[in-house]
């Protein structure tokens, strides 16, 4: 597939910079995938969609305090993200301005070195660092949840821009369509029938960054890591329907399906033609052109997804992290 196939024109006033107040008064886009057209609801309405023999999967990881602003020795401005942990103490990361930092620079906080920076990791501008101590303690002390690149404004409460279930902090971005999510809703989902079980995959930054090659078998896809307990791989088998809160759980889910295991690396991509051995049914945002969650969407639905984005500019939906959703059941034959 050529990745100009995955571009529409993105007004930037349709890109949302605060999320819906309360979480769950975001509007939803509800496709069904039988040839009548979509609906438009509100998130509150998910209960309603759902019933017995449904598993609703979620994403439980946290956003970490990931941004860090630091110092060199000269005085000089640093900022650091962390992505993820690698082996003996060294995390990847983004540094920037990477090329006024030489490997072996040490950063500073609070007048004290708390930070090595070591060498570059191919070619996408991540470098090795290494904190001196605890890199949790360290995020606790200087370190700031990251927001999208493309959200300019600051939010009000951070918060919301966490999930109200998130756990264990694993991630450097949110997994966004659980953002409209409130444990009333999830109670009432429940009370519908369907079942609510949770997973982990953390979530890299790479999630933001656009398909640069121009066909998409040429794309390298990021790696992130996941864990699936028991309890939900056993639901999603006895469930008539497996309904995944975004994208990441369907990556997290499909992967296991893939390999046999529950846990792991993993950089699947997920592009038109591939066959979906679990998920049925789709929460997620309105993505970015040319990004690779994009491509998980028509590979999900087909061609209509272009019609669906249409439909959704036309009719005022808020797009990316901090906007609206859609609901869409998975195309028949994928």
């Amino acid at each position: 597939m050529r990745t100009e196939e995955l571009h529409y024109e993105l007004p930037q006033a349709a890109i949302a910079q605060q999320p819906a107040e309360p979480r769950d008064s975001s509007r939803l886009l509800v496709d069904q995938g039988s040839g009548t057209p979509p609906e438009h609801r509100l998130t509150r309405d998910l209960p309603e969609l759902l019933g017995p023999g449904d598993v609703l999967v979620v994403n439980n990881s946290r956003v970490m305090a990931a941004r860090l602003r630091l110092n060199k020795a000269t005085g000089g401005k640093v900022e650091v993200l962390l992505l993820e942990p690698g082996e003996d103490g060294w995390w990847s990361a983004l540094v920037r301005p990477g090329r006024r930092v030489p490997p072996g620079t040490e950063l500073w906080f609070g007048g004290a070195p708390v930070m090595e920076v070591g060498e570059r990791i191919g070619g996408d501008g991540r470098r090795w660092v290494r904190p001196t101590g605890d890199p949790g303690n360290l995020m606790d002390r200087a370190g700031e949840v990251p927001l999208p690149p493309y959200v300019t404004e600051e939010l009000a409460d951070i918060e919301r821009y966490q999930t109200v279930y998130a756990d264990r902090p694993v991630s450097a971005a949110a997994p966004t369509a659980g953002l409209h999510l409130t444990d009333t809703v999830l109670d009432r989902c429940r009370a519908a029938g369907a079942e609510v079980c949770e997973l982990e995959l953390a979530v890299g930054t790479a999630t933001f960054t656009p398909v640069m090659a121009d066909d998409l078998d040429d794309h390298v896809m990021h790696t992130e890591t996941y864990r699936i307990p028991e309890a939900t791989l056993a639901a999603c088998v006895r469930s008539e329907r497996v309904v995944a809160v975004g994208t990441t759980v369907v990556r997290a889910l499909e992967s296991a399906a893939a390999t046999g295991s529950a846990c792991g690396s993993t950089n699947l991509f997920i592009t038109p033609g591939h066959r979906f051995a679990v998920v049925d049914a789709l929460l997620t945002n309105f993505h970015l052109p040319r990004s690779s969650l994009l491509a998980l969407l028509a590979a999900f639905v087909g061609p209509r997804w272009r019609d669906l984005y249409t439909a959704a500019l036309a009719e005022g939906y808020r797009f990316l992290s901090l906007g609206d959703a859609m609901f869409c059941a998975r195309n028949p034959g994928q």
